[in-house]
This record gives C-alpha cells, sequence and structure tokens, in this order.
C-alpha cells in the first residue's frame, strides 16, 4: 500500500479460515502515516447544509425510503434501526466524521472513542470523542458500532467481550470489516488489497466471528456482505506493482472494466463471496445463566 515493503506472517485457522499475524510489528505508527484518512480534519458542515441533513434524515427514518438514505448509511444504517435517542458508541472512530454526520441529523446522545485523537475541535451539543479504548469506558449503550476497526484490534474476543458488558440488554452490535470468505483471497493471497499486512492483524471468517461472538453471548441477526469495486482494482493496481494510488486506476483499467468489477462485486456479495461484510448482533434481552 506505502511502497515500504517487509515480510508479515499470517497464519489460517483449519477449522474456520478466519485469519491472524503472527507477530505484531513493535511500532506500527509507520504503517499509518499522516495522511491516513482517520488522522484528517473533521469536516463541518454550513448552517443550510445541516439542515438538509436533518431533514433528509428526517425524510428517511419516517418512510426507510432507500431514496433518502444519506450516502455515509447505505445498507447498514437501515438494518440497524437507530433512533435519535439511542446512546452510541463509534468505537475506532477515527476523526469522528461519521458521528458528526449523525449528530446534524437529529441524534442526540453520540459517543466516539479512539485512543490516537488528536485534539478535538468544538463539537456539536451530543456529540463526544474520547481519547480512550473502549474497555476503559463505563458508559453503557444502545448501539454500539465498529466500521472497519475490528481488524485492527489486537484481540477480537476482548473486543467483543467489552461490546457485549457495555450494551444495554436488547443493545445492537454492528461490525463491518474484511472477511477471510472472500473469493479474491483464495484467488489472489497475498496481494488481496484489504489483507493490509501488517495494519490487519486479524481478519475473520464469517462462521468464524458467529462461533465467537455466539461464545460471548451475542445472537447474531443477519450478516449483509457489502464488498465493492475496490477488492478487483486495488489487488489489481497491486499485481502491477503499484502502490495503493486511485490516480494510477486508470493507467491499467478501462472504464468498461470498472463496471464489470462493480457488478461482479454485487454478484460475489449475493453469493457471500465478498470481501466485507456487516455482521448485526443482539444482546439478548433477557440473558440465560449458563450451566456449571
Amino acid at each position: 500500500m506505502l511502497g515500504l515493503g517487509g515480510e508479515f506472517p499470517y497464519t489460517c485457522c483449519s477449522s474456520c479460515g478466519s485469519l491472524q499475524i503472527l507477530e505484531i510489528p513493535k511500532d506500527l505508527s509507520v504503517y499509518y502515516p499522516s495522511a491516513y484518512y482517520s488522522f484528517q480534519r473533521l469536516q463541518f458542515s454550513g448552517y443550510l447544509r445541516r439542515l438538509v441533513k436533518y431533514l433528509r434524515m428526517q425524510v428517511y427514518l419516517t418512510t426507510g425510503s432507500s431514496f433518502f438514505c444519506p450516502p455515509f448509511g447505505t445498507d447498514w444504517l437501515q438494518k440497524l434501526k437507530l433512533k435519535r435517542t439511542d446512546r452510541i458508541a463509534d468505537v475506532g472512530c477515527g476523526t469522528g466524521q461519521l458521528l458528526y454526520e449523525l449528530s446534524v441529523s437529529g441524534f442526540q446522545d453520540l459517543h466516539g472513542f479512539d485512543p490516537y485523537l488528536e485534539n478535538s475541535p468544538s463539537l456539536p451539543a451530543g456529540l463526544q470523542l474520547w481519547k480512550m479504548e473502549f474497555d476503559q469506558t463505563d458508559l453503557h449503550f444502545d448501539v454500539i458500532m465498529l466500521h472497519h476497526s475490528f481488524e485492527h484490534v489486537t484481540d477480537p474476543k476482548s473486543i467483543l467481550t467489552a461490546c457485549f458488558d457495555r450494551l444495554t440488554p436488547g443493545g445492537r452490535l454492528l461490525i463491518r470489516c474484511p472477511v477471510a470468505d472472500a473469493a479474491v483471497w483464495q484467488e489472489k493471497e497475498s496481494l488481496w488489497v484489504q489483507l493490509d499486512a501488517p495494519r490487519h492483524l486479524s481478519i475473520p471468517s464469517t462462521n468464524g466471528f458467529v462461533e465467537l461472538a455466539q461464545r460471548i453471548g451475542f445472537e447474531v441477526n443477519e450478516i449483509l456482505f457489502d464488498s465493492t469495486s475496490f477488492q478487483f482494482w486495488g489487488t489489481g493496481l497491486y499485481e502491477n506493482g503499484e502502490m495503493l494510488d486511485r490516480t494510477r486506476i486508470h493507467a491499467y483499467f478501462s472504464q468498461e472494466q470498472m463496471k464489470t468489477w462493480e457488478q461482479q462485486a454485487l454478484e460475489y456479495n449475493r453469493q457471500g463471496k465478498g470481501d466485507q461484510a456487516c455482521f448485526f448482533c443482539v444482546k439478548p434481552a433477557k440473558l440465560v445463566e449458563k450451566q456449571a
């Protein structure tokens, strides 16, 4: 991705197919340059744009029409069934941009957690960013989200347990991450763009994730594949010896090829072979005590 080179062995579970790096580099900071998207500045909206976003969300929540779905939401927002009064946590929130978009759309109790947060700018009422690991908070939430941060944590079981403990009964958990079920991974192996060594410390298979989540106590209600053409053109750039540079896409791939990949991504999602998925989990409203 960055042209730094290096070799990073991963192991693949013989039972479920999940992937995990064998040894985490002592210093990962070199693989997170200042241009990394999580380190960009929070982008604020002017009054008129905030008003449009608020009204758009109002119509969307009232009608459920995908036409009014905000661009940051796609399918996961509708399935998560958010309410504006929900207390919502975004774990690995980066700049907090997603929470900001929810805030100006009328959500009232929003919390972002990221140990690498820079100094937070003045934020809207009801939005707070915490420079800490998620397991350090005593707050409880109706909804917890991890948008492509799960694959960066050192201990997947620990973070899922923390989410379970900090959800209210009946609370919802959304995990979005790459998955080892990907046909691109099976075909291209180390060239797969979302392997992203060494930043992605573990990449679950769908079966591996479900087994772990259920063992902790979650109900996994749905798995939605939401991969895009990125899995093809990103991997294709690597095959051509390029770094991950979007400006180089059209040096190798035609418009027709890109359109074909977009359709192929949709087909892979339908077949359960896409390279990223959304896991919709629920903490049961009534917990059944485990037998000794």
